[in-house]
């Protein structure tokens, strides 16, 4: 699985999806599946077997990735960033699954690939929009981990979509010509 998936490519939008990887559905079976051995078993009531499962099932959801989606959207001039996640989702009762935010397209100056430390050995990278007001948000909340060329491939493709290299050409030269006069 790559950095982010390619979900539709237009001339006036570009929306990316990223899934739950192998990594968070392996932890979600295996510690499900230490609470469901844990209740067939236990020699204990029926509430404590359901302790057990519904107990590892809230640790293995928890430990799960986020669904996130990138809409770049030229018409509405906006990106949006969404956050899906299926612990909150269940916390909430439905009510709170889903973050959302919303950016002016026309803030955004610079796509960057950033190196985050990650709790194992190994380095992490994701993508980082930077904007004019100042603030910069990461693309994904959770980094990839290994190499940075998945990341680096959808930073360029960001970049063609935008136009932001030939922005930032521009702005060079205009910053450029004020500091001659």
């Amino acid at each position: 699985m790559g950095y982010m998936q390619v979900e539709e490519h237009t001339t006036n939008m570009l929306h990316l999806k990223r899934s739950p990887g192998i990594r968070s559905w392996s932890l979600l079976i295996g510690i499900a599946s230490i609470g469901l051995a844990a209740a067939y078993y236990s020699s204990d009531s029926i509430l404590w077997k359901l302790f057990y499962v519904t107990g590892c099932l809230f640790v293995a959801m928890q430990n799960m990735e986020e669904w996130e989606e990138a809409v770049f959207d030229k018409t509405k001039k906006v990106i949006e960033l969404k956050t899906f996640s299926l612990y909150a989702l269940i916390l909430t009762m439905c009510r709170r699954g889903q973050e959302k935010v919303v950016m002016v397209m026309r803030h955004l100056r610079d796509v960057c690939v950033q190196e985050e430390k990650v709790r194992y050995p190994g380095k992490g990278y994701l993508l980082v929009l930077r904007l004019a007001t100042v603030f910069s948000y990461s693309l994904t909340q959770t980094a990839t981990m290994g190499g940075h060329s998945d990341v680096e491939a959808v930073a360029s493709l960001l970049k063609r979509f935008l136009g932001l290299e030939e922005l930032q050409c521009r702005w060079r030269k205009r910053q450029s010509g004020r500091k001659m006069h």
